[in-house]
């Protein structure tokens, strides 16, 4: 069971500014700014104390307590709190007590809610020197049984057995759950597990929801075809959409679901999508990530569209990037950059060190790497560029780091501070954004190339035959005109202007769809000059080709006021699902939520 402590006093985490082009004329948006967002102010708190017999630890969900060296913590009044008992080597966990206790003596794990100051005692006893302990501890909702009997965790999760003793371990998931895996000795997804104990073992056993069936199944006729083209259409009022409640776009008949309700679920201030350039969806697109204005992360089931946890370790400008294949991992950098790579198990909400640069490089006094929170890796996560600085945001260089081998393949001295960089998505470039050029570099940093004369909002995506293209807009042009750069051949291809009947409007791309290439996705927000045109305020797919195909997808109902109420759609590796922000029709600039549009498989041909 997990709960999301909300701390009435908890300050806002200040991130830092990203500048990045916007709109018509070359004017310029800033990007991933830091909220001074507000705690809770007068929200009642109580404490919680934990005790220890024996030897051993215990840990909180949410965080907070950390005994044997943090043994007190305030939580909110109400707050469910989950205890985690770890015994020491040669000892095993007996039970619980204290105040506002009913948990079985025998598990591991116990939550409590907490409506006054309560004291909790955990109980560890020796184990006998013949025999030798094991611990089970879980992860959502199941049971583990032992063969020689001794476990039944439900109840019972730890057992002392003869030394050397083979004990089989077989999980069983509970309703609406399955098994997601072993941690510890036992690893893999088989639901049995066979271990020697040849000393004291502590072993975990994951379970997570069922994925749930979409909002948006079976909303779709057979023969369905996204509207194409660049007809204009008035954008016609909508009330704001019930959450997790499939509707239809008024004009262009997409399924759109209601993803977040920050008023009534743990995101505090807002709930919305991060950035265009940033992947929303985890590997199968069954999870999600939402940007809270306190600077929290957290992690929604895609289908169900439950709020699922917020996530321990990234905060504010982390720069999350999901893992390309397996749905549970999520790397992330200290906020603002640092010294090292995370990477979090979202199913287990914990984290180790990847990549540690510490001494690796060559600038004595870096004291961190970073993109600029607008970067992405490799699409298979394998190749990371990074901007490396002092602690004082001063440039030092570039640093290409290969995260497979953990190996750094290439640095280049830079003493003029981009705005950002990223790798491109078949890792064999590096692209540096600064305010008056963008340059592509090779994966060693040589052979650089200018590919554009100003940075402005752009991603990198992939074309139908695997080569990197560059899309961004050029507001410079008479057109303002979208374009995309093959980084192989240098070959610039015009795509589709925006400067419409002395018009303007500003937009981002996300060319995330790796498992759909030869398309981006385009948001635009706020418009300028005149009437309504085709682009504006709109979500909408364009094919990565001359002369190209249009899909007009969604209206997003934004009110601009600022930029947190941009919409920075993102698309999932295989252009199914988008995640995208709207304050839904009223004039707020905080007032936001996340919303989606799902699409059938290859609804784009």
């Amino acid at each position: 069971m997990t709960s999301v402590l909300r701390l009435g006093s908890l300050a806002a985490l200040m991130m830092a500014l990203a500048a990045c082009g916007g709109g018509g004329g070359g004017s310029s948006n800033t990007g991933n700014e830091g909220p001074a967002g507000g705690g809770n102010g007068g929200t009642e708190t109580t404490t919680l104390q934990i005790g220890v017999t024996g030897s051993g630890a215990v840990s909180s969900q949410p965080s907070g307590i950390a005994c044997g060296n943090d043994c007190s913590e305030s939580f909110t009044v109400g707050t469910e709190v989950t205890l985690s008992a770890n015994p020491a080597a040669g000892y095993q966990f007996s039970g619980w007590s204290g105040s506002g206790v009913s948990c079985s003596d025998g598990s591991t794990s116990c939550t409590i809610e907490l409506a006054a100051a309560s004291t909790v005692t955990a109980t560890f006893t020796p184990v006998a020197a013949d025999t030798v302990a094991l611990n089970l501890q879980r992860s959502g909702t199941g049971t583990v049984l032992s063969s020689p009997s001794g476990i039944n965790c439900g109840s019972d999760c730890s057992e002392s057995y003869a030394k050397d003793t083979q004990v089989t371990l077989t999980a069983a998931a509970g309703s609406g759950y399955t098994f997601a895996g072993w941690d510890g000795v036992c690893t893999g997804t088989n639901a049995t597990c066979t271990v020697t104990l040849s000393q004291a073992r502590t072993i975990s056993a994951i379970f997570v929801a069922a994925p749930a069936v979409s909002a948006c199944n079976g909303f779709y006729a057979a023969d369905f075809t996204p509207v194409s083209g660049t007809a204009t259409q008035s954008i016609l009022s909508s009330s704001r959409p019930v959450k997790g409640r499939a509707f239809a776009d008024p004009t262009y008949r997409t399924c759109i679901v209601r993803v977040t309700d920050h008023a009534a679920e743990a995101p505090s201030g807002f709930a919305r999508n991060d950035y265009s350039r940033r992947q929303a969806f985890n590997a199968d697109a069954s999870k999600l990530l939402v940007y809270a204005l306190d600077g929290h992360w957290h992690l929604y089931d895609a289908n169900s569209y439950a709020h699922v946890r917020q996530l321990n370790g990234p905060a504010a400008d982390a720069e999350p990037q999901w893992h390309p294949t397996d749905p549970n991992l999520l790397y992330y950098l200290p906020t603002n950059g640092g010294m090292v790579v995370n990477e979090l198990n979202v199913s287990t909400n914990t984290s180790r060190v990847v990549g540690n640069f510490a001494g690796r490089l060559p600038w004595s006094n870096v004291a961190r790497l970073w993109t600029k929170s607008e970067g992405s890796p490799s699409a298979d996560a394998r190749y990371w560029a990074f901007m490396a600085e002092t602690s004082s945001f001063a440039p030092l260089g570039i640093v290409v780091w290969d995260r497979v081998t953990d190996t750094i393949v290439s640095t280049l001295n830079n003493s003029d501070r981009p705005d950002h960089l990223s790798m491109s998505a078949s890792g064999n470039y590096v692209v540096v954004s600064w305010l008056n050029r963008v340059v592509a570099y090779d994966r060693n940093l040589r052979n650089p190339r200018t590919i554009q004369g100003s940075s402005e909002h752009s991603d990198i995506a992939l074309d139908g035959n695997g080569d990197d293209l560059y899309v961004s807009v050029d507001y410079q042009s008479n057109e303002g005109m979208v374009f995309m750069i093959n980084l192989r051949t240098g070959t610039r291809t015009d795509l589709f202007p925006t400067y419409l009947a002395g018009t303007a409007t500003a937009m981002h791309f996300s060319g995330k769809a790796f498992k759909k290439p030869g398309w981006v996705l385009v948001s635009t927000y706020a418009n300028y000059g005149g009437a309504l045109q085709w682009l504006h305020r709109k979500i909408f797919a364009v094919q990565l080709a001359a002369n190209p195909k249009i899909y007009q997808l969604a209206h997003t109902h934004v009110v601009d006021n600022g930029y947190w109420t941009e919409p920075q759609a993102s698309v999932s590796r295989d252009f199914t699902k988008i995640l995208f922000t709207s304050n839904w029709e009223v004039n707020t600039g905080n007032d936001l939520d996340a919303y989606m549009i799902e699409l059938p498989k290859d609804a784009l041909k």
